[in-house]
């Protein structure tokens, strides 16, 4: 039986997403291996990757609110803000006593410019394309929300701060602002993803662990959403949504997860009003064992 479900790796520095789907790929024996948000190569932590039919959940998989971990280095600035970029502009000490009143101005609802190395589209390229041969792309400020900053340690040249945030949120990009709002420059020196939605780094495997020779760790799909309602359908109810028909709603809601009897989702459906009386209409329905 083809493994269905989401493997969470913790993604070391120097590798992309992409690498970490490739070994998924290769240990689950599938092509049909996405992931929930990408990392910077750069950055470690948690990436949330979904492996055979659990690929068509990827849009409803609760991916918020994001929660990372960087140290934002002081006194330089690189062109790619962190760094493994090369250094556009040195600076002096940060004025440590603004700390507070620049994390303020830096929190709820922002206009944030993405970062010139980002994977932001200008004029249908990339926005890193353009910045690697030397042209500065024309980055259109996105509005992100940023919960709240927690400081967990600071010595002289860094502070060390866990960041609760919207997806969308360039980590890099607040601490470039940072380094301003404290009268110098900065970089995100180090960056790791703690959480993304319900889902935690400490749930998820080492990269090195993941293998076609080493057992695939597979969580339920229902973990990550736990945003719908869940309703039980009966096998007959199972086989009409496969077949893309209606079935009576008995949860309320505009949508819910459909389960079966031993819990294995077998569709995500919208509620639809029909002759009196509430519906599931399937949008995604995922097959049975052996289809």
């Amino acid at each position: 039986m083809r493994p269905t479900g989401l493997v969470l790796v913790d993604k070391p520095a120097g590798i992309t997403s992409h690498d970490v789907v490739a070994r998924v790929r290769r240990a689950a024996r599938t092509k049909k291996v996405g992931h929930a948000g990408t990392l910077d190569p750069f950055a470690t932590g948690l990436l949330v990757c979904a492996v055979g039919s659990a690929t068509r959940l990827l849009n409803y998989i609760l991916g918020e609110p994001k929660v990372y971990s960087a140290r934002i280095a002081f006194g330089t600035a690189t062109d790619t803000d962190d760094a493994t970029g090369a250094v556009i502009a040195s600076g002096g000490a940060p004025n440590w006593s603004h700390l507070e009143t620049a994390i303020e101005s830096l929190t709820g609802t922002l206009s944030q410019r993405p970062p010139a190395y980002s994977a932001k589209h200008v004029d249908g390229e990339r926005a890193y394309a353009l910045a690697r041969r030397g042209i500065a792309p024309a980055l259109t400020p996105v509005t992100i929300t940023v919960h709240q900053w927690t400081i967990s340690s600071r010595d002289d040249h860094s502070v060390t701060v866990v960041i609760r945030c919207t997806g969308g949120t360039y980590i890099r990009a607040l601490a470039r602002d940072l380094g301003i709002a404290l009268g110098t420059v900065a970089h995100c020196a180090t960056l790791r993803r703690e959480r993304s939605g319900p889902l935690y780094v400490s749930q998820a495997v080492p990269f090195d662990h993941v293998g076609p020779e080493l057992p695939l760790l597979i969580t339920s799909p229902l973990v990550a959403i736990p945003h719908l309602p869940q309703e039980r359908v009966t096998e007959e109810q199972v086989r009409r949504l496969r077949q893309g028909q209606r079935i009576e709603a008995n949860q309320e809601g505009a949508r819910a997860v459909l389960v079966d009897a031993s819990d294995h989702i077998v569709a995500i459906a919208d509620r639809h009003a029909a002759l009196g009386r509430a519906e599931w209409q399937p949008c995604v329905v995922l097959p049975g064992d052996g289809e």
